[in-house]
């Protein structure tokens, strides 16, 4: 096992449109097992960029990038998406779920995909995952049925089926009021307490990032 979850080395990326630009500018840094971290800048600093590398979506990019160890750069895209389902979990300002699918369902399906478990075990997982959350007597229902904060919760307990070694979030408290954002921020922090889980956050929520166990502040492409 490595020292690190993440570990990003010198990524360059740029834009042609029509001229060249510079987006990400030599970017290295790493998380550590555990670590909570915080993603800041202001629009356009880079960072939703930022995340799609390091999330494997973008793989047009130059420098290195390596998850627990294992060189990720180069790999073919059967090869990443295997990464994701398996090591990568998400969290989006949408929650993405899947209106026909009861809630125990959206819940189940990246488990199912990745086939590791049986449907009969992903179902206990994923209803030990939502009673956690203080989403269980919910899980029968269909995503219409339930308030924003409850929808990011079902997302988390999507994000955590497959046990990934690492949990990224694009603004997952961006559509969230205050106390839902606090509850949410408290969830996230109760998983690397309890659970030790890694959390790389991108977030325009200042009073969120704080709270984080680092803040990675970026600026025109750069890390500051």
């Amino acid at each position: 096992m490595s020292e690190f979850i993440l570990d990003a080395r010198n990524i360059c990326k740029d834009f042609n449109d029509p001229v060249k630009i510079e987006i990400l500018k030599n970017l290295s840094f790493t998380v550590r097992h555990g670590e909570f971290v915080s993603v800041m800048g202001k629009s356009g600093c880079g960072k939703s960029t930022l995340l799609y590398i390091l999330s494997t979506m973008d793989t047009d990019y130059k420098g290195e990038l390596y998850l627990n160890g294992e060189l990720l750069t180069g790999k073919n895209d059967a090869q990443l998406a295997q990464v994701r389902n398996e090591k990568i979990g998400f969290v989006f300002q949408f929650h993405y779920l899947l209106n026909e699918f009861s809630i125990l369902k959206n819940v189940m399906i990246p488990g199912l995909k990745l086939g590791k478990y049986s449907a009969e075990e992903i179902e206990q997982r994923a209803t030990k995952h939502l009673d956690t959350l203080g989403m269980k007597d919910h899980m029968l229902k269909m995503p219409n049925q339930l308030s924003g904060g409850q929808k990011q919760r079902v997302a988390i307990a999507r994000a955590l089926i497959n046990d990934p070694l690492i949990i990224m979030g694009d603004e997952p408290t961006g559509n969230l009021d205050k106390q839902n954002s606090d509850l949410v921020f408290d969830i996230f922090k109760d998983l690397t307490k309890e659970l030790k889980q890694t959390l790389l956050i991108v977030t325009h929520d200042g009073d969120f990032a704080k709270r984080t166990d680092r803040i990675i502040e970026m600026k025109d492409g750069v890390i500051i």
